[in-house]
């Protein structure tokens, strides 16, 4: 369930450095607190891509929504551009929702992801990741500086599944004792 957010309009008001407040009407209008003026889906994309932090809430129910609207946006990048996802992967994501492994894979796609950002950003020496064209020039490019860059990204990698696997081994010990059933040796 969404967490809902406080009933007074006032409490909605952005307060300096923290989260811009973008209201959602039934009429899905998007509308930002900010600003006082209507946005598109677009701008909150613009937002997103600026590292601006928001929050989408329901202007009926103050419900936090930001989830939702983040899936609307990645859904029209994968309808309307080259998509990220393929088949495959977008199947396998689906399988993994009720199973018990569904903690554990969105703490690793986020830890992994991050693992990412940081890798192009230590690459781009900036606060900002490189652009597509940037990105292509360096992934050519085989100096040990791009090797140990990569390296790097790989072990953060190998750390955070290795971190999902001890957790998911620990969870299983204790699903076996509760059941009073012996570990295997």
């Amino acid at each position: 369930m969404a967490a809902k957010l406080p009933a007074k309009n006032s409490d909605l008001k952005p307060k300096r450095g923290g989260q811009r407040i973008i209201k959602k009407y039934p009429n899905r209008r998007l509308y930002d607190t900010l600003t006082s003026s209507y946005v598109t889906l677009a701008e909150v994309k613009r937002l997103v891509m600026e590292s601006a932090p928001l929050l989408v809430v329901d202007a009926k129910s103050n419900e936090d929504i930001t989830r939702s609207i983040l899936l609307q946006i990645i859904l029209e990048e994968e309808t309307c551009g080259v998509p990220m996802f393929s088949e495959p992967a977008l199947v396998n994501i689906i399988r993994f929702y009720g199973q018990i492994m569904q903690g554990f894979m969105g703490d690793y796609l986020e830890k992994n992801m991050q693992s990412f950002m940081d890798l192009q950003i230590e690459m781009a020496g900036k606060q900002n990741p490189p652009s597509p064209e940037i990105w292509q020039k360096m992934l050519t490019m085989n100096s040990p500086i791009m090797q140990s860059l990569v390296q790097s990204y790989a072990e953060k990698s190998r750390e955070a599944f290795q971190k999902m696997k001890d957790q998911m081994d620990q969870q299983t010990l204790q699903v076996l004792e509760a059941m009073r059933i012996k570990p295997p040796q």
